[in-house]
């Protein structure tokens, strides 16, 4: 999954900001009570619960920089439409509400358990929960659940969203959606109204992870207003929309008619969710610390000048985030001369991985340096090291890096050509701290910075990457879900490489990747999974495809009225806002 765009930060603000954390102690967590202390402590949300309360009532209040991709559930595809989903959406299977690592496990939702699974792993069946219904108090049927996600075909209406259960069920996209073809997805039967049955033509270790998305949802057929569904989705969960004005305002009160007997996952603890929709960043976080809202919907950090004063002045309100998302540099392939291994291998060591951590804001405030492609929440990640990244603590070897110019040709430099994005924070002033490292050891790096928003056009075009003479591309990638799958074979797998929108950067075409990832997806196991992917994370390395330099963090604010936060690593290092309530 991208990063999503947002303000440029200054070096020198963020600089400020690790000295502010450098001089806090790591305060406890709330004291099981009621929710009533402010604060509850620096990092009180990490891998434990800030505040628990089981008390109900209040408006929790959400602001975001820019709105929900799509409200409709078949066609969101930012993590923070999804884990705001929650509220109003539910699926067969989702993920569990527990803080860390723990919230990556699925668990039944709809459904009375996970999937019973057949011998040859290509059957999974589903029984329903008693009590399901919508928002009009009506059943709610395994055939809802079969029409909500055979929308996912209807590509031409229900434009965006992730393509996954379309690949996993219909790999020759024989399908042509419900508006069209009305004798439904074959691969998908509901013998009864409890009952629903996937048929998948090959194995897919994953195929649960795609269910717990929001695309796995139930939508009622008599209330599908096609491309208008986003306007007014129809609840099956807790909350239902009161309003949407899109750009502006979202708020969402109770469904009465939703049970919470046939729910062991939604807490439902306010009365009413209000989410104010405001471009200007640094207006947004001096309002969360005034206490006018109590957390960020976008999830994406503060601006230079609010971490600066929420950690200088409101520590108790402040967790430091970590995330899934990768920082990276891709060497381009097709681009001479990174064609050469060992070309590609001399800018892993003339890299100064500590100074882009620093420009980025410190250890604390832009996270640790990465020596893996996986981040360290996904089944993949290891300690492997080849290029000593860490052993060196960051810096560079210009030793090796000369030695490795000498073995691909190159023995007085190169040039390349990098790409950043202007609107991401802090991505140029790393790309431009990069230039100046690897000039030290010949490599004359120019950088050119883009607007992130024309990504899938330019840096996303290998044709326009060529045309241009980009040989370096840097970026950022946290999973669609939490697996190798879902974070890598975008990037990696040659079959993902396509003409538009590719996020196959480095433009690899190595068949033993390939062939890693058609084993680690047809295993259902997870943990013998992700052995395999560390075998690809090995080769990646190996041939110095790919840089990964930093697993990325966030300074976060936690406003004073919030009980049960929590970060679950499910959601990229927001919290779970289905747990949240407020003090009244």
């Amino acid at each position: 999954m991208p990063t999503v765009s947002s303000k440029r930060r200054l070096t020198s603000g963020a600089a400020l900001v690790v000295a502010a954390l450098v001089t806090t102690t790591a305060c406890g967590g709330g004291d099981g009570g009621d929710g009533d202390s402010k604060g509850a402590g620096y990092n009180a949300a990490l891998n434990k619960v800030a505040n628990p309360s089981k008390k109900k009532g209040g408006t929790l209040r959400m602001v975001g920089k820019q709105d929900l991709d799509s409200a409709d559930p078949q066609r969101a595809y930012y993590g923070m439409s999804w884990d705001f989903m929650r509220f109003y959406t539910r699926q067969l299977v989702s993920y569990d509400t527990k803080p860390g690592k723990a919230g990556t496990k699925l668990v039944p939702d709809l459904a009375t358990s996970t999937a019973k699974i057949s011998d040859d792993g290509k059957t999974y069946t589903y029984k329903l929960r008693d009590g399901l219904t919508w928002e009009d108090g009506s059943e709610l049927t395994s055939k809802d659940i079969k029409y909500g996600i055979e929308r996912a075909w209807a590509t031409d209406t229900i434009t965006g969203g992730p393509g996954y259960i379309r690949q996993a069920l219909d790999p020759d996209s024989k399908y042509k959606g419900p508006y069209k073809d009305k004798g439904g997805l074959k691969a998908i039967e509901t013998p009864d109204d409890k009952t629903i049955i996937f048929k998948l033509p090959k194995r897919n270790g994953d195929f649960e992870q795609f269910l717990a998305m929001p695309t796995g949802s139930p939508v009622k057929q008599a209330k599908d207003t096609k491309a208008k569904y986003t306007a007014r989705p129809f609840s099956s969960g807790p909350y239902k929309f009161q309003s949407y004005k899109s750009g502006k305002k979202i708020v969402l009160v109770r469904n009465d008619k939703w049970k919470k007997s046939s729910d062991p996952i939604r807490a439902a603890l306010p009365d009413k969710i209000d989410v104010t929709i405001s471009a200007n960043l640094e207006e947004n976080d001096k309002r969360l610390m005034a206490g006018d809202y109590d957390v960020d919907l976008n999830g994406t950090g503060m601006t230079q000048s609010g971490r600066v004063t929420a950690v200088s002045k409101h520590k108790d309100n402040v967790d430091n985030m970590h995330t899934s998302f990768v920082r990276y540099v891709a060497l381009i392939h097709t681009a001479k001369p990174f064609d050469n291994v060992h070309c590609r291998k001399a800018v892993f060591y003339g890299t100064d991985f500590e100074s882009l951590q620093r420009t980025r804001g410190g250890k604390l405030a832009a996270g640790d340096i990465a020596n893996s492609t996986f981040p360290v929440a996904i089944p993949g990640h290891s300690d492997y090291d080849p290029y000593g990244v860490l052993k060196r603590k960051g810096k560079p070897d210009a030793a090796k890096a000369k030695e490795e110019l000498k073995k691909c040709g190159k023995p007085d430099g190169f040039k390349a050509k990098l790409t950043a994005r202007n609107n991401n924070p802090g991505e140029v002033d790393a790309a431009e701290a990069l230039q100046e490292q690897l000039m030290k050891v010949g490599i004359d790096v120019s950088v050119e910075s883009l607007d992130g928003a024309d990504s899938a056009s330019i840096t996303g075009s290998p044709s326009v990457v060529k045309k241009r003479g980009y040989s370096m591309q840097m970026s950022g990638w946290g999973p669609d879900f939490p697996s190798g799958q879902g974070y890598a074979q975008p990037l990696f797998d040659s079959r993902y490489l396509i003409d538009n929108g590719n996020y196959n950067e480095s433009q690899i075409k190595d068949k033993k990747i390939d062939a890693l990832f058609d084993k680690a997806i047809a295993e259902t196991d997870p943990a013998k999974a992700g052995e395999i992917y560390k075998q690809l994370d090995k080769r990646i390395l190996d041939n110095a495809d790919w840089m990964p330099f930093l697993y990325e963090k966030n300074i976060t604010w936690r406003g004073s009225r919030l009980t049960n936060a929590y970060m679950n690593d499910a959601y990229n290092g927001r919290y779970d806002y289905v747990s949240l309530g407020v003090v009244k």
